[in-house]
C-alpha cells in the first residue's frame, strides 16, 4: 500500500460524512498517473505554491496602493491568512484540510494589479466583463505552465470559482474558504486602516464590537468559533444570526469608511487610468505582447490576450511598463 493510499484510508476513518475525500475526487480535465506519496489535493497545493501567479501575489495590492511601511497586507499575505483561518475551521469540523488549503491558496491567483480598482477597470474594458474569481480559474486552467495550466482537480477549481459570491461551492471545504476570505479581509483591512490613520478604534460601531469583540484577535476568534459551532453536524457552512448580522454591519462600515475613503483610495483613479492606457496601447500594438500571449491572441483574440497580460501584472511591473511606454526617457522628476 502506498503512502497516498494510507492517507486516503485515514481520511475514510477520520473525516466527517460531509467532508470531501480525496479518493472520491471527480478528477482532473487531463488524466494523470497518481502520486505514490501525495493525494490529489496535496498535489494541487504544491502546484499552486510553485506557480508564477502565486509568487506575483506578494506585489499585488490588497487595499492600500503601494503603501509606505512593511506591515500592510498584500494579496499574498491575505491569501496566507485566509488559508490559516480556513484550515482551523476545516480541522474543527473534520473536513479535508488539504482540499481547503488548496482552494484558499489558489482563490486570488487571478487578481489584478491595484486590487479591486484594477478589476473594475478591466471589467469596463472587456466586452464580456471581468471578475477575478473567473480569472483565477483561467490562470490555473490555461495561463500557467506556458499555456498548459496546472490541471487541478475539479473540487479545487470549483472552490476557487465560487469563493466570492453566487452559487456556493459544491464542497463544504469550498464554503469554508468563502467564509474565511470574508473573515480575513474585513479584519485585516480594519487593522491596515487603523495603521494608516484612515479610521480610529472608536469609529468601529459599538453594536458590532459588543458582539464580535474589540480587538483584531477577538473578532477573528469570535467569527471562527461561531462558524464551527453553527456548522457542526450541518451539510453546509453557516453562521449564527447575531454574528452574521454583526459581520454584515462591520462590512457596511468598512465600505463607508475605508473602501470608499479618499485617504485610502485617492490614488485609485490614477491606477485605473494607467491600466486603461496600457490596455489600449497593447490593443493597438499586439505584436508587442510577450510571446506567451501570442497563442492566446490567435486563439481567443487580441482583447483576451491583452486582458490576461495586464491582469497578471504586479503593481510595480504595471507602473514600470507605463513609464517605459508613456514617459519620455529624458525626463526626470524634480
Amino acid at each position: 500500500m502506498t503512502l497516498r493510499e494510507q492517507t486516503q484510508r485515514r481520511e475514510d476513518s477520520l473525516l466527517s460524512p460531509f467532508a470531501c475525500r480525496s479518493a472520491q475526487s471527480r478528477g482532473r480535465a487531463r488524466q494523470e498517473k497518481e502520486c505514490d506519496i501525495r493525494t490529489p489535493f496535496q498535489r494541487d497545493i504544491d502546484r499552486i505554491v510553485y506557480s508564477k501567479a502565486f509568487r506575483r501575489l506578494k506585489h499585488k495590492t490588497q487595499v492600500f496602493l503601494q503603501p509606505e511601511g512593511d506591515h500592510y497586507r498584500t494579496r499574498m499575505t491575505h491569501t496566507l491568512e485566509v488559508s490559516r483561518i480556513a484550515r482551523t475551521i476545516a480541522r474543527a469540523l473534520d473536513l479535508n484540510e488539504d482540499l481547503t488549503e488548496a482552494i484558499a491558496l489558489g482563490h486570488d491567483l487571478g487578481h489584478t494589479p491595484f486590487g479591486h480598482a484594477g478589476e473594475r477597470m478591466l471589467a469596463q474594458l472587456m466586452p464580456e466583463g471581468f471578475a477575478h474569481y473567473q480569472q483565477s480559474v483561467r490562470v490555473v486552467d490555461r495561463l500557467e505552465k506556458n499555456g498548459q495550466g496546472l490541471n487541478l482537480t475539479w473540487e479545487v477549481r470549483n472552490g476557487i470559482l465560487c469563493h466570492t459570491k453566487g452559487t456556493p461551492a459544491a464542497t463544504l471545504e469550498g464554503q469554508v474558504v468563502r467564509l474565511a476570505d470574508h473573515i480575513a479581509y474585513i479584519n485585516h483591512d480594519i487593522e491596515d486602516a487603523l495603521r494608516g490613520g484612515v479610521i480610529f478604534p472608536m469609529d468601529i460601531p459599538l453594536e458590532v464590537s459588543n458582539v464580535l469583540g474589540f480587538t483584531h484577535g477577538d473578532r477573528i476568534n469570535t467569527l471562527v468559533h461561531d462558524a464551527i459551532t453553527a456548522s457542526q453536524g450541518q451539510d453546509h457552512i453557516v453562521q449564527s444570526h447575531p454574528v452574521e448580522e454583526a459581520m454584515l454591519a462591520l462590512k457596511d462600515f468598512m465600505f463607508a469608511s475605508v473602501y470608499t475613503n479618499p485617504l485610502a483610495k485617492g490614488e485609485e483613479g490614477k491606477a485605473q487610468n494607467m491600466l486603461q492606457a496600457l490596455f489600449q496601447y497593447y490593443q493597438g500594438n499586439p505584436d508587442e505582447l510577450p510571446s506567451d500571449f501570442q497563442t492566446i491572441r490567435l486563439e481567443d483574440g487580441v482583447d483576451r490576450a491583452v486582458c490576461d497580460y495586464i491582469a497578471g501584472m504586479t503593481d510595480p511591473f504595471a507602473v514600470e511598463k507605463y513609464k517605459e511606454l508613456f514617459i519620455p526617457k529624458g525626463w526626470t522628476v524634480l
